[in-house]
């Protein structure tokens, strides 16, 4: 539909280091899944305000931090599936857990405590991938093994203060990453196994209209996964399972294609660097960072942090 957009590969940012990889386990997590088990599955990139790179390991429960030297660092080690990672404004992390649900990081200590196991009594099939509004509501998506064979995925939203959820979206073929716009008004997710990107418009009292699928892909092992936002309302998309990362502008239009130098497990992205112009990219078939610097004109990236 759309002419091929121009084409950049990424650089290498980090890896796991040797020290940090583990061989010889399995996991729960890996049921199903094909090939060697891998020493890490990298995940929910985000930011601290001092610069600090924060990674969760699904496979072995854990939460890395990188410092802006490239040090590694395992912060928390538990029993658990940590997926996405997003900072509250207070300064502590939501983590979207598939074993255990909602919990919270503080960052200073490690520890890990429950946040929400489940909403109103009914257990979570495997919540995926998080991020903050600007008052503080916290959205996630609710995958577990849901696809085409059973879309019944959710998109929750946990307000600011709240004790539970709110079902945003109840219908969703394997709801994985998630952003929302800067005035609140529209909530991206990717469906991964729809190969699509949904926008769910968000009313001033906190309802849903009007769903509809924003980006239809086509491609790769898996489908689009985690995501960002520019100020321009550009979109950055993973597509794991095809090594690549998309750009897309505000109307869905293919901007750019950020290949990954090394696997296809291209599994999410944040925003980051000095002038946090910087792409940062899990690929998590081979424990990688990958960056790349994003050069559309016009204001600073949005972040929640």
């Amino acid at each position: 539909m759309y002419a091929a957009p121009p084409e950049v590969t990424a650089q290498i940012h980090t890896e796991v280091p040797e020290a940090l990889r583990i061989g010889g386990r399995t996991s729960e997590w890996l049921y199903g899944r094909p090939g060697p088990t891998p020493h890490s599955f990298l995940e929910g990139p985000s930011f601290d305000r001092t610069g600090n790179l924060w990674l969760t390991d699904i496979v072995f429960g854990r939460i890395f931090r990188v410092s802006p030297a490239g040090d590694w660092s395992v912060v928390a080690e538990y029993d658990g599936e940590p997926n996405g990672l997003a900072f509250h404004r207070d300064g502590w992390a939501a983590i979207t857990d598939a074993k255990r649900g909602l919990l919270r990081l503080d960052p200073a200590t490690g520890a890990v405590t429950p946040l929400l196991p489940r909403a109103r009594r009914e257990g979570f099939r495997g919540v995926n991938d998080c991020t903050f509004a600007m008052n503080g509501d916290l959205f996630f998506t609710d995958q577990g093994q849901t696809g085409l064979q059973d879309p019944a995925g959710r998109a929750y939203c946990l307000r600011a203060g709240a004790d539970q959820a709110d079902a945003l979206v109840s219908n969703v073929p394997s709801p994985n990453g998630l952003v929302l716009t800067p005035d609140g008004h529209a909530l991206y997710v990717a469906a991964t196994r729809d190969n699509a990107i949904w926008r769910v418009p968000i009313t001033p009292d906190g309802g849903v209209i009007r769903v509809g699928r924003f980006i239809a892909m086509s491609g790769g092992l898996a489908g689009p996964d985690g995501m960002a936002l520019d100020t321009q309302g550009n979109l950055v998309v993973a597509h794991a399972g095809m090594g690549t990362v998309w750009i897309f502008s505000r109307l869905g239009e293919p901007l750019l294609r950020i290949r990954s130098p090394r696997g296809l497990g291209t599994t999410n992205v944040c925003f980051g660097g000095p002038d946090n112009r910087d792409i940062f990219i899990t690929e998590s078939e081979t424990g990688t960072v990958l960056r790349t610097r994003w050069e559309h004109p016009g204001q600073p990236l949005f972040s929640h942090a």
